[in-house]
């Protein structure tokens, strides 16, 4: 029982809802009917008593809405109509404080730029201008860790059968760095928030459902459709033919690899590649650390092709902002190293 609101039923994309008078007490009921194999569900509502004089009349006015679960197209008979929420309709999620002005802040930037694909790639820019500052602090840090790291590698070499020592020492020579490695993980946690609002946003709103973007997506909403097993198209054959192992090649298969989520790993491998070990942790965790590239291309493969650019298109200022402070700070990084050999080996003679 309420007092106006509305009520119906709905999916992911679609809904048909019924909008009452909404000063008039309602007494509402959601049933569910299994028919056959299949479950179908109602929703009723009946409104208030009336009682009228001979011969006088009376009106009820409902409304109906059918149809695709815009964003503006709800928001604007939620206005018009005086109902509370009708874009609630659309599943936030339990992070719709983020979502909600996060997919709003979109719609802004795809009117001013004309595309979806343009608003995304300017919302990346915006939230590194926006979290800047802490970035730079964080990998600063990460920086000076890595300057020391031959000094720590030769205190743990010296004291290997004392770790107390170990870490005795190198909590001193923190101190004397001013090093805080807890502001190193800062990175790490600031775009959580962000990843896990842009996957609800490219799964449940209507609007971010096949809108493409350059190349050869046509459906941010969707995995990138290419594969490496047939060099991403260029060789004219279709591996989901392949007997028995087909099937993981290609879609939902487990092996099925596009070219943004390899194109990710790439710059995640670099970025990695730029930050200094963990401190406290042993060659044999390193190595696994070293593997975390693969692990997220076959975890990005089936993501939303719109979220993989985004973790892409954010790892490239990663890069670049760890290239310039390692710069700055005098330190060794595996950019230079590579563009050192490869003008060494372009001057060897033959």
């Amino acid at each position: 029982t309420t007092t106006g609101g509305w009520l119906g039923v709905t999916d992911k994309y679609w809904m048909t809802v019924f909008v009452p008078s909404q000063s008039e007490p309602l007494h509402v009921q959601f049933r569910v009917k299994p028919v056959g194999d299949v479950d179908t569900y109602e929703t009723a509502y009946v409104g208030a008593p009336r009682v009228l004089a001979p011969g006088a009349s009376t009106t009820e006015t409902t409304h109906i809405f059918a149809g695709a679960k815009i964003m503006q197209v709800l928001q604007g008979y939620s206005k018009s109509l005086a109902t509370p929420r009708l874009e609630d309709a659309i599943d936030w999620g339990i992070f719709s404080i983020i979502n909600k002005p996060l997919f709003l802040f979109l719609e802004i930037l795809k009117s001013q730029l004309g595309s979806f694909a343009l608003a995304l790639l300017a919302l990346t820019v915006v939230i590194r201008v926006v979290f800047f500052p802490l970035y730079n602090l964080s990998y600063a840090m990460t920086t000076k860790m890595k300057k020391v790291q031959p000094q720590i590698k030769e205190m743990q070499e010296r004291l290997k059968d004392d770790p107390q020592a170990v870490q005795k020492e190198m909590l001193a020579l923190y101190q004397r760095e001013k090093i805080n490695p807890v502001s190193g993980c800062v990175p790490a946690l600031l775009p959580i928030p962000v990843m896990i609002a842009l996957v609800n946003l490219f799964n449940v709103t209507i609007e971010m459902r096949h809108a493409p973007f350059f190349g050869w997506i046509g459906d941010m909403s969707a995995a990138d459709p290419t594969t490496v097993w047939n060099l991403f198209g260029l060789i004219p054959w279709n591996p989901g033919t392949l007997p028995l192992v087909g099937g993981l090649l290609v879609g939902d298969g487990f092996l099925h690899l596009g070219a943004w989520p390899l194109i990710y790993a790439f710059t995640l491998w670099i970025s990695m590649s730029l930050a200094p070990p963990t401190p406290g942790m042993d060659p044999t965790q390193q190595k696994l650390m070293q593997w975390m590239p693969v692990v997220f291309t076959f975890f990005l493969a089936h993501s939303p092709a719109g979220l993989v650019i985004y973790w892409s298109w954010s790892s490239v200022f990663t890069i670049i902002q760890q290239y310039v402070l390692m710069r700055r700070f005098k330190v060794e990084n595996p950019i230079d190293d590579f563009f050192a050999r490869f003008g060494a080996a372009k001057a060897s003679p033959g």
